[in-house]
């Protein structure tokens, strides 16, 4: 493992993303059982992505009090069924939380037909149970969560919002072999609810998971480019408590 550091921000370069998987559990978790020494409960929001498979698979397996953990995720779609195994609540159940028992997991719900009523509903839990802990992933056009470049808003007022997906957000969803991507572009939902940008950054601690070639470009930007709405990602240079953990392949451009 090397390590480098980008203003505020601490890297991890690992080999590959076994290694990665199971150096972000093993950090994750130690700062679990550390805020649990003087915390009741604590909240933690998830990613849901093939990112974050290897992550999700050792994670599940540490010594952690997880009825003392409130669960929530970042993202969803708007208007899949909902049985989609797409759905992220779906992905995060299937390769987390049927695996261990939480004190809470509240789900973003994307098909009550009424979307703006949902992200009223999701934005008082969040407001309710303030994060401590938020786990990212970082998309090919630098998004985080559902932030694209083009809605993403560094001062958003709002805690939750309805989001339109950008073209380059939605060919990274499409994946024939993947059970939990699509096989073509035009049945990726056009629009998701997304916890904005500083809903995400109120979080304690962050951390980001991001292995893979094809994230090479938006770890370049994240770490190269300006701070600005144009690579979202970047904001995570101004974290005071985050670490981006990244293998070979997505660090191939720096």
């Amino acid at each position: 493992m090397r390590k480098i550091t980008k203003d505020l921000l601490e890297v991890e370069i690992y080999k590959d993303r076994p290694s990665l998987g199971l150096a972000a559990a093993e950090k994750i978790s130690l700062k679990i059982n550390e805020l649990l020494q003087n915390r009741e409960y604590i909240n933690i929001v998830f990613a849901a992505a093939p990112s974050q498979n290897e992550f999700l698979t050792e994670f599940q397996k540490k010594e952690i009090a997880w009825n003392r953990i409130r669960a929530f995720h970042m993202d969803e779609y708007v208007g899949l069924n909902a049985d989609a195994p797409q759905l992220f609540g779906n992905y995060l159940r299937t390769n987390l939380f049927n695996h261990v028992k939480f004190k809470e997991v509240f789900y973003i719900n994307g098909n009550t037909g009424d979307a703006e009523q949902e992200c009223g509903r999701y934005a008082a839990l969040l407001e309710q149970y303030p994060t401590d802990i938020v786990i990212l992933g970082i998309g090919e056009n630098t998004h985080l969560a559902f932030n694209d470049p083009h809605v993403a808003d560094f001062n958003d007022p709002r805690v939750v919002k309805v989001v339109d997906l950008d073209e380059q957000n939605r060919l990274q969803q499409v994946d024939p072999e993947d059970p939990y991507c699509f096989d073509m572009l035009n049945k990726v939902p056009t629009h998701a609810i997304t916890l904005t940008i500083p809903t995400l950054f109120k979080a304690h601690y962050a951390y980001a998971i991001v292995p893979g070639i094809k994230k090479a470009d938006a770890i370049y930007h994240t770490l190269h480019s300006d701070i600005r709405e144009r690579y979202p990602s970047t904001l995570l240079r101004q974290h005071k408590q985050a670490v981006l953990f990244i293998d070979e392949d997505s660090a191939a451009k720096l």
